[in-house]
């Protein structure tokens, strides 16, 4: 057994985290309101390069901000990965509209090339609006999920969308940091690129704020409408006059006293999490069975979660057993998420040749990736699973 435990992925507040706060205690801006959340707007629009930045309660909440701002509505549809977080996809149902399933490629991202095929032979391209021929209805959006920080092929996905006229959703929830090296978004970060792209602040992502978001747009014009809408849709603050259905999405300035102290350190945190992604790639390519997977070529990632793939008729264990045994070690890793057009709500939704993710679900296990993971916590970590691989399946 290991004497420490090893938990999967944690915050790390070892900044200025609560002299920040502290401020915003001592002046008692600690609500919706105050000098903390306009400051870490400013440093996030800084940050990407980027004219206005407009933080909210959630990831999730900037998502529908998003949906909203493209128009999605009653009957629209929206063509969704079925690889990642279900909070990516809820909010499609907010708008009243349908989600459209698509498969992941080895990158663990949609697979563009099955979008592709989906749109030129089940859609019709009329009257500059893309109509899906099984249901006749409009499909307005695409959402790309930059699934842990390993950036999808922008430039096809937005060479796509303009010859359909379709809205580009970013989410960037898992990615703030990843930028691309090379080709037409050169130095371009994630989420900067689409529509509207949203970024988390949960307490597992590469910065926190304990919950929380940010959303970012190429019309500047519509941010500042997510920045209305997410304040109540107020247009006139004195005498409470809202024209419109807005929400109470708005970040705290406790919260934002956080994300700035967690910003000065971003860059540092991706360093750690680099460092530790090589040290885990080179010291698992002895063990048959598992490897380290990929980022693409082409980017700055942010190294935000390490999957491990697992060949179990190799390796000797399945990716559950490995797990279990894992957990009783005191090591914490995790499963992908389930599919989510398997997922109850969304049984009766359209899935388009749904296969390559069916493998990485049974097949990926999440491995430790805190900031604060030390390299003795790497070593420690993988000689537990040389040790599960000598075993096998005898012991579990």
């Amino acid at each position: 057994m290991i004497k420490n435990f090893i938990p999967l992925s944690v915050p790390n507040l070892k900044g200025r985290e609560l002299e920040y706060v502290t401020q915003a205690i001592e002046t008692e801006w600690v609500s919706t309101g105050g000098p903390h959340i306009d400051k870490f707007e400013k440093s996030i629009a800084e940050y990407l390069n980027v004219g206005q930045a407009v933080s909210c309660q959630s990831g999730t909440a900037g998502l529908h901000l998003a949906l909203r701002l493209c128009e999605v509505g009653y009957g629209d549809e929206v063509i969704v990965p079925t690889l990642t977080f279900i909070a990516a996809v809820n909010p499609v149902k907010y708008c009243s509209a349908e989600p459209v399933f698509m498969d992941c490629d080895d990158t663990l991202n949609m697979d563009l090339n099955k979008l592709s095929n989906f749109i030129e032979q089940e859609c019709e391209f009329k009257n500059n609006k893309l109509i899906n021929s099984a249901t006749g209805n409009v499909i307005k959006a695409i959402i790309v999920v930059h699934v842990f920080g390993n950036l999808i092929d922008m430039e096809r996905v937005i060479g796509i969308a303009k010859k359909y006229n379709l809205k580009v959703i970013e989410d960037s929830t898992e990615a703030l940091g990843s930028f691309y090296t090379k080709g037409k978004f050169k130095n371009k970060y994630a989420g900067t690129i689409g529509d509207f792209g949203v970024y988390s602040f949960n307490g597992n992502k590469i910065i926190t704020t304990g919950g929380g978001g940010m959303l970012v747009g190429t019309n500047e014009n519509l941010v500042a409408k997510a920045k209305y809408l997410s304040t109540q849709a107020k247009d006139d603050g004195l005498h409470y006059i809202h024209d419109e259905v807005g929400y109470n999405y708005r970040m705290t300035n406790v919260q934002a006293a956080i994300g700035l102290a967690q910003l000065e350190q971003l860059e540092d945190f991706i360093n750690v999490k680099e460092r530790n992604y090589y040290l885990y790639k080179e010291k698992v390519k002895h063990l048959n069975g598992i490897e380290i997977l990929e980022f693409n070529k082409g980017i700055r990632p942010n190294f935000w979660f390490y999957s491990l793939v697992i060949n179990s008729s190799v390796f000797g264990l399945t990716r559950d057993k490995a797990l279990i045994s894992l957990q009783k070690l005191g090591i914490q890793t995790r499963p992908i998420w389930g599919l989510i057009h398997e997922q109850k709500p969304y049984k009766k939704n359209q899935s388009y040749k749904i296969d390559k993710a069916n493998h990485y679900l049974e097949s990926i296990l999440n491995l430790p990736c805190s900031t604060n993971l030390s390299e003795q916590d790497v070593d420690s970590v993988v000689k537990q699973l040389a040790s599960l691989y000598k075993r096998g399946d005898q012991n579990v």
